[in-house]
């Protein structure tokens, strides 16, 4: 009744006031609806709080806390270590039982020139905000090198920086390294993020939708057997007895830069399972391009962020740096990403989502946020595109698309140097099926293009500099790769992919496995030991090929020694066997021999006679990739285009000898990825 006697302006003020109310209630609708998880209508915790600030606590001489409502992070002040990430209830993801320094922090592998590598946390000794608000606070830990630390600190001036975002569930980091002039001669072996986390809650670790499984301990490793190296554990006593009798080593979960993306560990053992991930949306600043291999997360239970390793390469990756010789580039920025779930022991949610994450990280990339001067942002940038074709006229049709090409800028060299080179930016893609690429956000600098096409041999390099330029469009129009081709093909042996999976991988020792990879065909190389199986499989005598009769699934993956027990071994000859039908053409012929690794290998090549000296061709020693011993289906390539003098064979049968000649380890060897024998060509 009072309704009808409150005037006109009193029910404009009451409808006014309900329709505010109603709009209220829609927005927070709208936000919850936002906060429901990826699948199953579960409720997703870690987007709460988008609209809270970023908070700086500076108040603490020696620690400093960084709270953006989401996550809260300690940071030791000034060395810039991370000492505590606290999430969804959870005072500390990290191992708290491990001393300050050592649960997340950036790391260095470094020697002077002939001296042995130093392992060194990179401690800042200068601290400062570089950006505070509300909004986003940034903050840097700079170590700045003076020659009082000759010999004892890596001689670059690095400024390790924490991005913290309002509505970011996690962080960013990145690292800025500087070589003024006059300073002394290095190599720089490692670049590394490492975070150690809570032993005690997380047990399950995701590295892809198929490399994802719950994991054995550190503990069960420290009670375990250690096999033919340190990394490699047979666990004999596990907490778990269903990992009793398996084999845990972290190079079991390397994989390559361009698949290093995402990975880490998930915790089941709160109120809601939490996922702790390093996501990686750009290899540009990650060394030995796409294909180079690297760690990523194994047990302990650890996560690393990877840059720069000589892991599956050697010292041929090194960052050497003559004296004097200047130096800038960022590393990064990565991002640290926790998420949550109210589904119990539901690891697809949690591993989904973290995949989503990335993708828009990767749609990002890159950022317009970072405030460091000598980061790149998006209108700083330039962009190349154009076509890749094959010409290789011994082959039917003569002319072919590049079809699934690698396509790269990397610093300047001959064809191939991207894959030894660590000190500047790469930036890679993939071509289509008709050899269109495009590869966009590249840091300005002078480059060349390199490339090259599976089914394809060798290396391809584009003939000429290429200057990118802040918002650059580079319009490269067609380009012609010729593959080292010298005559028509005899007889040929595998796939030229770079790889030597298409080969005789063994199946593991029963007593010797891990089950990650017990059902995945496509990554049993990864087991241990298989490099053993060829004492097994050819006891006495040696690999034989016959042309024609056999396949390439029968040669073996890799070409290792031969154990003689008690930690002996000998030398290796494989056999090649063909028949030359016709009659010998006068002239060179071509055994184009590729490699996908070396390992401290010397492979020697004769040609119908087994002990001719010296050989007719010789690697000499090469190789430091370590592929066989970590579980590696490739290191780095090699390519030797062999002549062949036409009276070295014969009409009727040749035998083509392998002597892998260095035999004082089980790891000693080589990895083939293709061979070809080409007649000389009858073209004038």
């Amino acid at each position: 009744m009072k309704m009808k006697m409150l005037s006109k302006k009193n029910n404009n003020v009451i409808f006014f006031w309900w329709l505010g109310m109603i709009m209220k209630f829609c927005f927070l609708l709208c936000a919850c609806s936002e906060n429901t998880s990826l699948s199953g209508g579960s409720k997703k915790i870690n987007s709460f709080g988008s609209t809270s600030i970023v908070k700086l606590n500076t108040e603490d001489n020696q620690q400093l806390v960084i709270d953006n409502g989401i996550v809260s992070v300690t940071l030791s002040r000034p060395e810039g270590h991370v000492i505590a990430i606290s999430y969804n209830g959870i005072d500390n993801i990290l191992e708290s039982e491990n001393d300050e320094d050592d649960r997340g922090y950036f790391d260095v592998v470094w020697n002077e020139v002939g001296k042995p590598s130093t392992f060194q946390r990179i401690e800042g000794t200068n601290f400062s905000v570089i950006a505070a608000d509300e909004n986003m606070v940034e903050v840097s830990f700079l170590r700045s090198w003076t020659s009082s630390m000759s010999g004892k600190d890596v001689p670059i001036n690095i400024d390790k920086r924490y991005i913290f975002r309002s509505g970011d569930s996690g962080f960013y980091s990145y690292a800025i390294f500087d070589r003024p002039e006059g300073m002394p001669a290095v190599e720089v072996d490692q670049i590394r993020y490492v975070f150690k986390l809570n032993q005690h809650r997380f047990k399950y670790m995701a590295l892809s939708n198929t490399r994802q499984r719950s994991m054995p301990t550190m503990r069960d490793r420290d009670t375990g057997q250690v096999l033919a190296y340190k990394e490699a554990v047979l666990l004999t006593k596990p907490i778990n007895p269903q990992f009793r009798g398996e084999v845990d080593d972290k190079y079991q979960y390397s994989c390559e830069n361009t698949d290093n993306t995402v990975h880490g560990w998930i915790n089941f053992d709160s109120d809601e399972p939490v996922g702790f991930w390093m996501i990686t949306p750009s290899n540009e600043f990650r060394n030995g391009g796409p294909i180079k291999q690297d760690l990523t997360s194994h047990v302990g239970p650890i996560t690393l962020s990877m840059f720069v390793s000589t892991h599956y390469a050697g010292k041929e990756v090194t960052m050497a740096f003559e004296e004097g010789e200047t130096y800038k580039k960022v590393f990064g920025p990565v991002f640290v990403y926790l998420n949550t779930d109210s589904s119990k022991n539901d690891n697809t949610t949690l591993w989904s989502d973290a995949v989503q994450q990335l993708s828009k990280e990767v749609k990002s990339w890159p950022y317009d946020f970072p405030k460091s001067q000598d980061y790149f942002p998006p209108n700083q940038r330039g962009a190349v595109f154009g076509r890749l074709l094959v010409q290789d006229w011994y082959l039917q049709g003569g002319k072919f698309q590049g079809t699934n090409a690698y396509v790269g800028l990397a610093l300047p060299g001959d064809a191939g140097s991207w894959q030894r080179e660590s000190k500047g930016y790469q930036f890679w893609t993939r071509s289509d099926a008709k050899g269109y690429f495009k590869i966009n956000n590249i840091v300005p600098g002078d480059y060349n293009l390199y490339g090259w096409v599976p089914g394809f041999i060798g290396d391809y390099k584009y003939n000429g500099t290429i200057t990118i330029t802040p918002g650059g469009v580079i319009n490269l129009n067609y380009l012609v790769y010729n593959p080292p081709r010298n005559g028509p093909t005899i007889w040929e042996i595998g796939i030229p992919n770079r790889l030597a999976s298409e080969f005789h991988v063994p199946d593991p020792y029963p007593t010797l496995m891990n089950k990650l990879y017990t059902a995945q065909r496509r990554d049993k190389f990864r087991q241990y030991g298989l490099w053993e199986r060829y004492t097994d499989m050819y006891p006495n005598d040696d690999l034989i090929y016959t042309v024609g009769v056999n396949k390439y699934r029968d040669w073996f993956y890799a070409h290792v020694t031969r154990s003689k027990g008690n930690k002996t071994y000998e030398p290796t000859t494989w056999q090649i066997i063909f028949e030359h039908e016709q009659d010998i053409i006068s002239g060179n012929y071509t055994l184009q021999l590729a490699l996908a690794s070396a390992a401290d290998a010397d492979l020697q090549v004769r040609f119908n006679d087994p002990s001719i000296y010296p050989p007719h061709f010789a690697t000499g020693l090469i190789g430091g990739d370590n592929a066989i011993a970590r579980h590696g289906i490739h290191g780095l390539h090699w390519l030797f285009s062999i002549d062949v003098p036409s009276d070295l064979l014969v009409k009727g049968k040749n035998i083509v000898y392998l002597r892998q000649s260095k035999a004082l380890s089980p790891f000693q060897g080589v990895m083939y990825d293709y061979i070809r024998l080409e007649r000389p060509s009858s073209k004038t």
